[in-house]
């Protein structure tokens, strides 16, 4: 099979030194190329910064914003039979991106920002893609219900949800503890690995394939 794999962060500019991002370490992504790899897939990944290895035998794609991540999937999809979007894409980029560093100045300041592509949201009816969907939800409260009503409205397969308001899971950390949701059952996983994890979600994912 031939798998696409999303990990990271992404980068939203400022100013030439400055940029909107969040605490994604691509651990996760990275766990899962390496895990679908592993078990004989072909495996396109492509992430935002990291500082981490791409695993060997993986085509990587590096990019840096949610709008290069968002044309590199779309040009990267023919072909493909699983898609796990793993990356924590940002939702909103600012509306300017100033040419010059922006010096200190006044007290306080006002950004004006915009909605970044929906990747997740675009792969069926704006993509096409007919493959199998995963989709990921970090959520810090509710995390069964935001990921069920993702797992809708998204037309995902499945979603691999975390709590990531713990400390000992999720980002930074080399665990994760998750809950898988399809659209009739949900299943745990507990805490483990990111490796061990990743595992499981690629079998699960390959799964969901049907068997021509």
């Amino acid at each position: 099979m031939k798998f696409l794999v999303t990990a990271g962060p992404t980068r939203e500019p400022l100013d030439p030194v400055r940029y909107l991002t969040n605490r994604s370490s691509g651990r996760m992504g990275y766990a899962l190329a390496g895990a679908a790899r592993h078990e004989g897939h072909e495996v396109i990944l492509i992430s935002g910064p990291t500082v981490l290895d791409v695993p060997p035998g993986v085509d990587f794609i590096p990019v840096e914003t949610a709008q290069q991540m968002y044309e590199a999937v779309r040009d990267m999809l023919p072909g493909v039979d699983v898609a796990v979007l793993c990356a924590a894409v940002a939702d909103y980029r600012p509306v300017v991106c100033a040419e010059q560093k922006m010096k200190k100045g006044a007290e306080r300041m006002v950004l004006e920002l915009e909605k970044t592509p929906d990747i997740l949201g675009s792969m069926r009816d704006v993509f096409g893609f007919r493959g199998v969907l995963v989709g990921f939800a970090a959520e810090t409260q509710n995390v069964l219900a935001y990921a069920r009503e993702k797992l809708q409205r998204k037309q995902c397969d499945m979603v691999v949800a975390n709590d990531v308001s713990r400390s000992d899971i999720g980002f930074d950390s080399r665990e994760n503890e998750v809950l898988l949701v399809f659209p009739n059952r949900e299943e745990a996983l507990p805490k483990d690995t990111k490796e061990h994890i990743a595992l499981h979600i690629v079998e699960h994912a390959a799964n969901l394939l049907p068997r021509v």
